[in-house]
């Protein structure tokens, strides 16, 4: 039962980055590191297949072996935070909200551009 539950978690995160990839709102390596750590805990056919896959793969990797995010990804969270910071402002959501938002989205923000960009050597 739980290993059924890992690996649903694992397909709807697996899921949710692909769309990331075309979606610019919708953050791409988050989703493929919890798939990862879905994966890892009930198939290892499939872990296996996401970490060696050419395109999914080096993100998980980078960011196990060295905490590393890439600089076009972190443009590309970035805006899509101030993405979703302006939809919430456009569409009317409250004072209180918005602040949330601020805070949240800042800390986000601080720790993704304090990440290294490359592995250190």
């Amino acid at each position: 039962m739980l290993r059924a539950a890992w690996f649903l978690l694992g397909c709807v995160a697996l899921l949710l980055g692909v769309i990331g990839i075309a979606l610019p709102l919708l953050p791409t390596v988050p989703f493929l590191l919890l798939a990862a750590i879905g994966f890892g805990n009930s198939s290892e056919r499939v872990h296996d297949w996401l970490l060696g896959h050419p395109k999914l793969g080096p993100p998980i990797h980078d960011w196990r072996a060295n905490g590393v995010i890439r600089r076009r990804v972190k443009w590309l969270a970035s805006l899509s935070i101030l993405a979703a910071f302006l939809l919430a402002a456009i569409f009317g959501a409250g004072v209180k909200i918005l602040l949330i938002q601020i805070v949240v989205l800042a800390g986000v923000s601080i720790f993704i551009w304090t990440r290294p960009e490359k592995p250190r050597n």
